[in-house]
Formats: structure tokens, sequence, C-alpha cells
């Protein structure tokens, strides 16, 4: 078995995705949850970046902007959804993220009305 990337940070970031939803349970909108995270990552004193656009380029024709959810201490790109399982869209939207910024650990996360689901996302090397 590997290594876990950014061990530590990764297993923080868990912490605090438990945290809101053991406190807040399911049914709320995305938006909550990023407040109730937030403020959480704040008490840990875990550096965040909030809705952070991205800028996508092919050469220098501009074609649009991405907005990640989390982008955690410049390591960790962190998505959430309100639903009850991973989309494959999901997934790549991750990836996009991470090829995007140069990272390799993505973490998305679903509150959804069976517990909190979460899955670590690597770039393809």
């Amino acid at each position: 078995m590997s290594e876990l990337i950014h061990k530590e940070l990764n297993y923080e970031v868990v912490g605090a995705l438990f945290e809101v939803y053991n406190f807040l349970g399911s049914g709320y909108q995305e938006k909550y949850y990023q407040k109730a995270l937030s403020s959480e990552f704040k008490k840990r004193g875990i550096e965040i970046k909030e809705q952070l656009p991205i800028k996508l380029y092919f050469r220098e024709q501009y074609l649009g902007v991405y907005y990640v959810d989390f982008l955690i201490e410049d390591k960790i790109v962190l998505e959430i959804k309100n639903s009850s399982k991973f989309y494959s869209r999901d997934i790549k939207q991750v990836l996009g993220y991470l090829n995007a910024k140069n990272l390799d650990l993505g973490i998305l996360a679903c509150f959804s009305k069976n517990g909190l689901v979460y899955k670590r996302i690597l770039k393809g090397k």
C-alpha cells in the first residue's frame, strides 16, 4: 500500500468534514456546508482559500474559469457535494482542478442522507 500524500493534513480535513456532518447532518445546500467547513478549518488553524477562481487557457486563448470550493494550504483541493453518491463528472471536475493547479491530491466529499462519504482523488502520473 502506498504512503498517503499530505497525511496529517489529509486527516485534519477528513476530521473537519465529519465534525460538520455530525453537527449538521444531511439535507442542506452546499453553501451551508461550505460556511460550516470554513469555520471549522479556521478553528483548526488550517489555511484555506474558498471559491478560488482558476482561469483556464489553451495556449493564449482564455477558455473559462473554474471555482474550487476549497484549496487547503495550497496542497489539497476539496470539492463538496450534497448528493448520495459520487458521479464520474464530479471526479473529473476534481481532476480538472488538480491539473489546473498542478496538485496531486483532491478530496471529493458528499454530505448525504446515508452519511458523509468521501473519496481521495490522485492526479494521474
